[in-house]
């Protein structure tokens, strides 16, 4: 019994932990919720609820295509480089939807567990473009099956409103340069991620911190 509790955990199947949870680190019902949403204790990837205000979402938006992919840019290149402080980090995910749970939703996966502890502890007394950052530890480990696989392809009918995450991407020569950037940087410090130092990291040519 012990064995097949394990195995249904986080899945379709477990009627008493929620899978949404599980999978994306955020569910539509939030506290009403009817399942558990087992908070981890420890993680590689941490939360930022609301953090990217999208002027796509404002009624009052006058930009174009153009200029909302330079907003966002400016914000994704503002984001890595700060976090990049806390240690190695491997992946950064930043939601499109439009829902309650996941608009503006940030997420970041680091190489090492301390090192999304610590961004997580630091980030929790610091303010981001004149609001304060929230930040927890999530459970989410794999983002194939925490983003919505209709919004890379055909299109997803439900649009911004999906209850998976809709990623919101970077130009490409952006997101080219600072893994360039970052790479690296890593082999000057000697990849040493566990260590005290701070070296220098890759820098923002747009900073808003």
């Amino acid at each position: 019994m012990a064995n097949f509790l394990a195995s249904i955990f986080g899945t379709e199947l477990d009627k008493v932990n929620c899978s949404f949870y599980f999978k994306i680190g955020a569910c539509r019902h939030g506290d009403r919720c009817s399942r558990k949403h087992v908070k981890p204790s420890y993680s590689q990837t941490i939360l930022m609820p609301n953090l990217y205000q999208n002027p796509a979402y404002d009624p009052k938006n006058r930009m174009n295509p153009s200029q909302l992919q330079n907003h966002f840019d400016a914000f994704y290149e503002d984001i890595w480089c700060e976090l990049c402080k806390y240690g190695e980090l491997e992946e950064l995910v930043v939601c499109d939807n439009n829902n309650d749970h996941l608009i503006g939703n940030v997420y970041a996966r680091f190489k090492y567990e301390e090192s999304a502890q610590k961004a997580c502890d630091e980030l929790n007394s610091r303010w981001y473009a004149a609001r304060p950052i929230y930040c927890e530890l999530s459970p989410v480990t794999d983002f194939r099956e925490a983003c919505c696989r209709l919004n890379s392809g055909e299109g997803c009918v439900r649009g911004g409103f999906c209850n998976f995450i809709h990623r919101k991407n970077p130009g490409e020569e952006l997101d080219r340069d600072l893994q360039l950037s970052t790479k690296k940087w890593l082999r000057a410090r000697g990849r040493d991620e566990k260590s005290a130092s701070r070296s220098p990291t890759p820098e923002a040519t747009r900073r808003r911190f």
